[in-house]
Protein backbone atom coordinates (compact mmCIF):
# COMPACT_ATOMS: atom_id res chain seq x y z
CA UNK A 1 0.00 0.00 0.00
CA UNK A 2 1.13 3.36 -1.01
CA UNK A 3 0.90 6.30 1.13
CA UNK A 4 -1.20 9.58 0.84
CA UNK A 5 1.97 11.98 -0.19
CA UNK A 6 3.62 9.18 -2.92
CA UNK A 7 0.11 8.55 -4.41
CA UNK A 8 -0.49 12.86 -4.52
CA UNK A 9 3.18 12.85 -6.32
CA UNK A 10 1.79 9.93 -8.74
CA UNK A 11 -1.12 12.11 -9.56
CA UNK A 12 0.72 14.93 -9.97
CA UNK A 13 3.25 13.92 -12.26
CA UNK A 14 1.02 11.74 -14.35
CA UNK A 15 -1.25 15.04 -14.72
CA UNK A 16 2.28 16.73 -15.80
CA UNK A 17 3.24 14.03 -17.88
CA UNK A 18 6.70 14.80 -16.82
CA UNK A 19 8.86 14.20 -13.75
CA UNK A 20 11.23 17.84 -13.25
CA UNK A 21 14.20 18.10 -11.19
CA UNK A 22 11.83 20.16 -9.02
CA UNK A 23 9.75 17.55 -8.60
CA UNK A 24 12.39 15.02 -7.98
CA UNK A 25 13.62 17.20 -5.16
CA UNK A 26 10.44 17.86 -3.54
CA UNK A 27 10.14 13.23 -3.94
CA UNK A 28 13.43 12.75 -2.20
CA UNK A 29 13.19 15.50 0.01
CA UNK A 30 9.62 15.64 0.82
CA UNK A 31 7.96 12.52 -0.01
CA UNK A 32 9.93 9.59 0.91
CA UNK A 33 12.87 11.41 3.23
CA UNK A 34 12.29 9.48 5.86
CA UNK A 35 10.64 6.49 4.61
CA UNK A 36 11.66 2.91 4.44
CA UNK A 37 12.70 2.48 0.69
CA UNK A 38 10.15 -1.17 0.02
CA UNK A 39 9.88 -3.14 -3.43
CA UNK A 40 6.60 -1.59 -3.68
CA UNK A 41 7.55 2.06 -3.79
CA UNK A 42 10.67 1.24 -6.16
CA UNK A 43 7.62 -0.77 -8.27
CA UNK A 44 5.93 2.62 -8.70
CA UNK A 45 8.94 4.43 -9.08
CA UNK A 46 9.97 2.64 -11.83
CA UNK A 47 6.23 2.11 -13.61
CA UNK A 48 6.50 6.39 -14.07
CA UNK A 49 9.45 6.25 -15.90
CA UNK A 50 7.54 4.03 -18.43
CA UNK A 51 3.77 6.51 -17.76
CA UNK A 52 5.54 10.10 -18.42
CA UNK A 53 6.71 11.09 -21.85
CA UNK A 54 9.95 13.18 -19.97
CA UNK A 55 11.82 12.10 -17.01
CA UNK A 56 14.85 14.65 -16.07
CA UNK A 57 18.45 13.10 -15.74
CA UNK A 58 17.77 13.88 -11.89
CA UNK A 59 15.31 11.29 -11.53
CA UNK A 60 17.08 9.04 -13.40
CA UNK A 61 19.95 9.19 -10.83
CA UNK A 62 18.05 9.18 -7.83
CA UNK A 63 15.87 5.94 -8.90
CA UNK A 64 19.69 3.97 -9.87
CA UNK A 65 20.52 5.22 -6.92
CA UNK A 66 17.76 4.10 -4.57
CA UNK A 67 17.41 0.43 -6.47
CA UNK A 68 21.18 0.14 -5.89
CA UNK A 69 20.79 0.71 -2.29
CA UNK A 70 17.61 -1.50 -1.66
CA UNK A 71 18.71 -4.67 -4.04
CA UNK A 72 22.54 -3.93 -2.72
CA UNK A 73 22.52 -2.64 0.60
CA UNK A 74 19.55 -3.18 2.38
CA UNK A 75 18.76 -6.12 1.49
CA UNK A 76 20.00 -9.40 3.42
CA UNK A 77 22.96 -10.81 2.75
CA UNK A 78 24.37 -7.53 2.26
CA UNK A 79 26.41 -6.96 -0.78
CA UNK A 80 24.56 -9.40 -2.69
CA UNK A 81 21.43 -10.19 -4.41
CA UNK A 82 19.84 -13.56 -3.88
CA UNK A 83 17.18 -15.53 -6.40
CA UNK A 84 14.20 -13.77 -5.32
CA UNK A 85 15.39 -10.43 -5.77
CA UNK A 86 17.12 -11.09 -8.73
CA UNK A 87 13.46 -12.22 -10.40
CA UNK A 88 11.56 -9.35 -8.80
CA UNK A 89 13.74 -6.89 -10.42
CA UNK A 90 13.80 -8.63 -13.77
CA UNK A 91 10.08 -8.75 -13.67
CA UNK A 92 9.90 -4.82 -12.72
CA UNK A 93 12.36 -3.76 -14.96
CA UNK A 94 10.52 -6.03 -18.24
CA UNK A 95 6.85 -5.29 -17.60
CA UNK A 96 5.08 -3.58 -20.42
CA UNK A 97 6.83 -3.70 -23.92
CA UNK A 98 10.45 -4.41 -22.29
CA UNK A 99 12.87 -2.59 -20.34
CA UNK A 100 13.10 1.18 -20.75
CA UNK A 101 16.47 2.65 -20.95
CA UNK A 102 16.63 3.86 -17.65
CA UNK A 103 15.64 0.18 -16.51
CA UNK A 104 18.87 -1.61 -18.60
CA UNK A 105 21.07 0.79 -16.65
CA UNK A 106 19.61 0.11 -13.41
CA UNK A 107 19.72 -3.90 -13.75
CA UNK A 108 23.37 -2.97 -15.21
CA UNK A 109 24.68 -0.75 -11.70
CA UNK A 110 22.54 -3.31 -9.26
CA UNK A 111 24.93 -6.11 -11.10
CA UNK A 112 27.76 -4.00 -10.98
CA UNK A 113 27.83 -2.83 -7.58
CA UNK A 114 26.90 -6.26 -6.00
CA UNK A 115 29.68 -8.76 -4.81
CA UNK A 116 27.59 -11.71 -5.98
CA UNK A 117 24.26 -11.56 -8.01
CA UNK A 118 21.72 -14.06 -9.21
CA UNK A 119 22.34 -15.11 -12.82
CA UNK A 120 19.05 -13.96 -14.12
CA UNK A 121 19.40 -10.38 -13.05
CA UNK A 122 22.95 -10.84 -14.76
CA UNK A 123 21.65 -12.38 -18.39
CA UNK A 124 18.92 -9.67 -17.94
CA UNK A 125 21.55 -6.90 -17.33
CA UNK A 126 23.76 -8.04 -20.12
CA UNK A 127 21.30 -8.38 -23.09
CA UNK A 128 21.00 -6.30 -25.62
CA UNK A 129 17.62 -5.91 -27.16
CA UNK A 130 15.56 -5.99 -23.70
CA UNK A 131 14.49 -9.17 -24.41
CA UNK A 132 12.71 -10.57 -21.51
CA UNK A 133 14.61 -13.29 -19.83
CA UNK A 134 13.20 -16.84 -20.98
CA UNK A 135 10.75 -15.03 -23.67
CA UNK A 136 14.19 -13.85 -26.09
CA UNK A 137 12.67 -13.82 -29.66
CA UNK A 138 14.03 -16.58 -31.82
CA UNK A 139 16.84 -15.92 -34.36
CA UNK A 140 15.78 -15.43 -37.51
CA UNK A 141 16.81 -18.31 -40.61
CA UNK A 142 19.38 -17.68 -43.04
CA UNK A 143 18.37 -16.44 -46.29
CA UNK A 144 19.33 -18.57 -48.82
CA UNK A 145 20.53 -16.66 -52.29
CA UNK A 146 19.74 -18.28 -55.50
CA UNK A 147 22.58 -19.25 -58.12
Amino acid sequence: MIGHELREFVDHVMSAKMIGDEDVRFLRDEVLGDVVMTRDTLDILIALDRAVCRTSALFADYLVAACVDFAVWESRVTGHVDRETAHWLVATLSAGEGPSPLARRIAFEVVREAQSCDEALVCFAMSRGGARIGHAKAAPAPVRMAS
